[in-house]
């Protein structure tokens, strides 16, 4: 069908090309994210994009020496390192899809295999047990597995719909489920001698602790996740904030350290060691970026390792031991990129909002692009954008907002945008082009965002026409009726609590769907997709072309072959920057 598109044929050119009318023009550079640790610390295995797509590669902790991982042409989405060394884990993207199989292989790159995600089904939440050459990983969030990577036996632990094991205990009578709908899951014990669930939290990660009876779960249930201890004695509070959220922690395998990653200012990190005996705690210093992701211990806990970045840096892998923060793979902040502030403003209901400002040099105002992140249970945080310093370069200012239904603020905020209450989040869009310009900082304004966020990019050009000059639409939903007809089920099914069940609330769905109201959008449109796309099908992006086609409406469409959700190969994405700054600079 795509064929009969008037569509963008993009040429591949060098990294750090250079437009000769603009100036020097920043390139989509390398970064390495996804860090795994040999049980003994000593090297690392970690996901770099430097030959161009996702690979793994494999280093010594202190040395510049690299070895590269071949698990064939499909890019990696992530690398697990086996407690017992032998094994790496690889979740795999075939086709660039959202999709996942999980690939194990040797640290030497031998006796490459598959395990898990076969035919069109998909892997996810891959977790080595402590001690064990046991791989636990759940399929379609409908089987729970483990899998021996000695034997390659898989065996069933659970079954049913839109669950997800998060760990088994040593004596694999007893296991952790996540269960339930986006912005409605929770955490259970389950007894797989009599299949009986006991309720732990509201929630989505937890492990076991040592003896396989004590808990440690990201709690959910108040307004800002915690980090707690359930055990025989009750539950116990071991990291909360009345301001900050725990975004994430790992525990040593031993059970005495807890690494815990906060969230806190609008979406900075911070990373602080507690000894789960003494209760005594102590921040990791200094951190070598705005935005921490990825914790993850070494077997013997000598070791963490942690993926950093931050304005014009890079995603670097680093490591943190009684040394102190060492670099493993990195690159530096360039010394003139832009660092944005963080901007505090009200929603035509009162309720604050907030976003990431990035402005160029100069006395405002500036033609300013509103940028809107995915998710929507996502938050846009001050990390690396080549995008938003190619603009600043050339004097477009960007606002970056997290608008109700983000995530990092609280329960009640992530779900200020839940079915019905989602034309507020759309009216924020307006809220956030009327604080840029009555505060002075924008003259014209264009839109953009990716999946959800292209949503609200079609759905504010849609309900606001001749507000944007200009607007970018990166696989974004333009129909919910035809998204749930043609996303993969799990995700279908997920989404439900989020956006509307596509039965019960046709009617809602189709009134929120910025196909219903297309013949009002005669603002200048790109739109930007992945052809193998199955969260956000390309179906999507065709109907909106040809809408525009039918009404003449100036529009270009940019489609990429071998990509999915996310654009991996840093090709597509240097062509899609390019792209995405010329027509910008076109029209604003």
């Amino acid at each position: 069908m795509t064929g009969q598109f008037n569509r963008v044929d993009v040429t591949v050119l060098p990294m750090g090309w250079t437009n000769r009318e603009t100036g020097s023009f920043p390139s989509e550079v390398s970064g390495s994210w996804s860090p795994a640790l040999s049980p003994d610390g000593r090297h690392a295995a970690y996901v770099s994009d430097r030959s161009g797509r996702p690979q793994v590669w494999v280093q010594p902790v202190g040395s510049e020496l690299t070895f590269l991982v071949d698990t064939g042409e499909a890019p990696v989405a992530a690398v697990q390192w086996s407690t017992g060394g032998g094994w790496l884990a690889c979740l795999v993207a075939p086709g660039g899809a959202p999709r996942h199989e999980v690939w194990l292989v040797r640290p030497d790159g031998s006796e490459l295999h598959q395990v898990g995600g076969f035919s069109d089904g998909t892997a996810d939440n891959v977790r080595w047990l402590p001690g064990r050459s046991l791989l636990a990983l759940t399929e379609n969030l409908t089987t729970a597995l483990l899998i021996d990577a000695v034997s390659g036996e898989r065996s069933v632990v659970a079954r049913g719909e839109l669950i997800s094991l998060l760990d088994v205990s040593p004596g694999r009578d007893r296991a952790l489920l996540r269960v339930g709908p986006r912005g409605d899951r929770h955490i259970v014990v389950r007894d797989l001698l009599t299949g009986v669930d006991e309720f732990v939290t509201a929630g989505e990660q937890a492990v076991f602790g040592p003896d396989g009876e004590t808990v440690y779960a990201r709690t959910e249930s108040g307004e800002l996740p915690a980090l707690i201890r359930v055990a025989k004695g009750g539950v116990e509070v071991l990291a909360a904030s009345e301001t900050d959220e725990v975004e994430s922690f790992t525990i040593t395998a031993d059970g005495r350290t807890a690494a815990v990653l906060w969230n806190v200012r609008g979406g900075l990190s911070e990373l602080t060691l507690i000894d789960l005996d003494s209760g005594a705690r102590r921040p990791v210093t200094p951190l070598p970026g705005w935005v921490v992701s990825g914790p993850s211990w070494s077997f013997d806990g000598s070791a963490l390792a942690f993926t950093a970045e931050g304005p014009g840096q890079p995603h670097g892998v680093w490591v943190s031991s009684a040394t102190g923060v060492e670099a493993v793979s990195a690159e530096a902040a360039a010394p003139n990129a832009v660092r944005p502030t963080l901007e505090t403003f009200a929603a035509h209901d009162g309720l604050t909002l907030t976003g990431w400002l990035f402005r160029p040099a100069g006395d405002g105002p500036h033609p300013t692009v509103l940028w809107f992140h995915g998710g929507p249970e996502a938050q846009e945080r001050p990390g690396h954008g080549p995008l938003f310093q190619s603009l600043t370069d050339r004097g477009i200012a960007v606002f970056a907002p997290n608008v109700r239904g983000s995530s990092g603020f609280g329960r009640s905020f992530v779900n200020a945008d839940n079915l019905g209450l989602r034309y507020a989040a759309i009216e924020d869009v307006r809220s956030c082009a009327r604080y840029l310009t009555g505060s002075g900082v924008a003259s014209t304004l264009g839109i953009m965002g990716r999946s959800y966020g292209g949503y609200l990019t079609l759905a504010a050009l849609t309900t606001f026409p001749g507000l944007f000059a200009v607007g970018i639409d990166v696989c974004g939903m333009s129909n919910f009726a035809t998204f749930y007809e043609h996303t993969e089920p799990w995700i279908a099914a997920a989404a439900v609590s989020k956006y509307g069940d596509p039965v019960t609330d046709r009617e809602l769905l189709a009134d929120l769907s910025p196909i219903t109201r297309i013949d009002r959008l005669r603002t200048p449109l790109m739109i930007v997709h992945g052809e193998n796309d199955s969260n956000v099908p390309v179906i999507e992006a065709e109907q909106v072309v040809r809408a525009l086609e039918a009404r003449g409406v100036p529009h270009r469409y940019l489609l990429f072959p071998g990509e999915g959700h996310e654009l991996l190969h840093r090709s597509s994405r240097a062509d899609y920057l390019r792209e995405t700054v010329d027509w910008l600079t076109t029209y604003l």
